[in-house]
């Protein structure tokens, strides 16, 4: 998994970014086919804005926070990341198990 963190009018601290990997952390232990991470943290005047691209093996999500703060945008932003994973997750789950294939169906015999 690759991660990139990129910030637009506000430098990237050391614990800014120790802050987002233990974060992501959490949404790699319920979902390990991730191929990349994309994070954005920005500033537009009071609003602290947090947004990431998740590209997944067949999907792309991408999520959005803000907030006052950049860390609670940021806790806020993973939440929300963790919800739509863990929903692909069960679709994806779903869809694997219900495909209708041959070992699914019934054969009847002939005598």
């Amino acid at each position: 998994m690759n991660l990139n963190l990129t910030g637009n009018h506000v430098e990237i601290t050391p614990a800014m970014r120790d802050y987002v990997l233990s974060k992501i952390e959490r949404i790699t232990r319920h979902f390990d086919n991730i191929i990349d991470i994309n994070v954005i943290l920005s500033v537009d005047k009071l609003k602290q804005k947090a947004e990431a691209t998740v590209n997944l093996r067949g999907k792309e999500i991408f999520v959005e926070a803000d907030g006052l703060d950049m860390y609670a945008s940021i806790d806020s932003l993973v939440d929300k990341l963790d919800r739509q994973i863990l929903k692909y997750k069960e679709k994806n789950i779903d869809r694997r198990d219900n495909q209708g294939g041959l070992k699914d169906q019934e054969f009847e015999q002939s005598e």
